[in-house]
């Protein structure tokens, strides 16, 4: 079992920032795939970013360029920092990490809201 905690969220205007912080146990992170995803009432969880071991990264497009996926090996979590938020990119978000098929976690999810 890999625990994942979140924390970062909260309430911000559109144009503003945000950083959220997933604390993960530090041996996942040479395995593991690790990322952030994010569900919409409404809508089906999606991915934002995610980062793999050896460190590529990889962006959905409606955030790239605004939003940064990383690691902080030395605290053990991975960051998303958002920029330029908008209303659309309101969502709960989860952590996750996929080491295969078999090994998939999920933290319990930080809500974002971004007003208008």
């Amino acid at each position: 079992q890999v625990q994942l905690v979140e924390s970062g969220g909260g309430l911000v205007q559109a144009g503003g920032s945000l950083r959220l912080s997933c604390a993960a146990p530090g041996s996942i992170f040479g395995v593991a795939v690790l990322g952030w995803y994010r569900q919409a009432p409404g809508k089906q969880r999606e991915m934002v970013a995610t980062i793999a071991p050896w460190g590529t990264a990889n962006y959905a497009d409606v955030v790239k360029g605004r939003f940064t996926i990383s690691r902080d090996l030395a605290k053990n979590t991975i960051d998303l920092q958002m920029e330029s938020l908008r209303p659309d990119d309101t969502a709960v978000y989860y952590c996750n990490s996929r080491q295969n098929p078999l090994s998939v976690y999920w933290g319990q999810g930080t809500q974002v809201t971004v007003s208008s």
